[in-house]
C-alpha cells in the first residue's frame, strides 16, 4: 500500500495562498492530484477557470467562493463542486487562515483572464 507522507512545509507560496502537494503525478499519482491549501486571514480572490471538475474540502476556517457569479460562505465541513470551465474566487475575508483540500484530475489545467493555461505547480 503507498504511503506518501505529508511534507513538512508548504511546497508552494503565492502570497497569503500557501499550497502543499500531497498526491501528485510526481508523487506517483496517475488520474488525481490533491493537495492541502492554506488562505491567510484577508486573502483576496484570484478569479480563474479550470479544464476539469475541481473539488475542495473546507477543514477549517471560513471562505468565500464565487463560482460564475454566484457566491456564499463555505466552512469546516463543507464541499465545494467548481465543474470544469467555471469561474472561481476563493477568498478568506476573515481572522483566521481557512484549510481546505483540493482535488483535481490530473492534466488539469487553470486559466487567469488573459493568461494562458497552465498546470498548477501544486498539482504537477
Amino acid at each position: 500500500m503507498p504511503i506518501l507522507r505529508a511534507p513538512a512545509e508548504p511546497t508552494h507560496e503565492i502570497g497569503p495562498a500557501r499550497f502543499t502537494s500531497l498526491v501528485t503525478p510526481s508523487r506517483g499519482a496517475s488520474e488525481t492530484s490533491l493537495w492541502q491549501v492554506e488562505l491567510a486571514p484577508g486573502a483576496p480572490a484570484t478569479p480563474h477557470t479550470l479544464t476539469r471538475e475541481e473539488v475542495f474540502v473546507v477543514l477549517s476556517g471560513v471562505a468565500t467562493a464565487v463560482v460564475d457569479g454566484e457566491g456564499g460562505d463555505v466552512q469546516a465541513g463543507d464541499a465545494l463542486l467548481v465543474p470544469a470551465g467555471a469561474q472561481l474566487e476563493l477568498s478568506n475575508p476573515g481572522a483566521e487562515p481557512v484549510r481546505l483540500l483540493c482535488a483535481l484530475p490530473v492534466g488539469g489545467r487553470a486559466q487567469v483572464p488573459g493568461g494562458e493555461p497552465f498546470v498548477p505547480p501544486w498539482a504537477q
